[in-house]
């Protein structure tokens, strides 16, 4: 009996933290295939945070670019700029759209060829600790 009440606190214990981490869903996204010369492309993707407390997204990476960069859209004198920013909050129950115009990855350095159609893994990092891994398809640049 004294085996089953640790074995029961320690599932209550560990079960709060897990479910966090499943509430934080992937509901959408791609990677762009890089304009030909270029080694800078952009990643967009939505965001659904399911837990009852805010999350902070404060970093990404993938084993197929050298480095991601959190950025966001912002006028400044007028002017449309992109700006590296070093954390990215979303609220609890909240749904967060990362899009052409607004919040974005910017992905630098392909480590390996990169065809539409094809997945490319991202791991997402959160001041918590804790990090979603998601897949995004790559998908060809718009035409304009």
């Amino acid at each position: 009996m004294r085996y089953f009440l640790i074995l029961c606190s320690l599932i209550l214990c560990w079960t709060p933290a897990l479910a966090q981490t499943d509430l934080l869903q992937l509901q959408q996204g791609e990677i762009r295939v890089p304009m030909p010369g270029r080694d800078v492309t952009a990643g967009y993707f939505t965001l659904h945070n399911g837990s009852a407390a805010a999350v902070e997204l404060v970093a990404a990476s993938s084993p197929a670019f050298k480095r991601i960069e959190l950025h966001q859209h912002v006028t400044h004198e007028g002017m449309m700029r992109m700006v590296e920013v070093a954390a990215i909050e979303v609220d609890a129950g909240a749904t967060l759209v990362f899009q052409p115009g607004g919040l974005h990855l910017m992905l630098f350095e392909p480590q390996q060829q990169l065809v539409a159609g094809d997945e490319i893994s991202v791991m997402l990092d959160f001041a918590d600790g804790k990090q979603l891994a998601i897949t995004l398809p790559l998908t060809a640049m718009p035409r304009r």
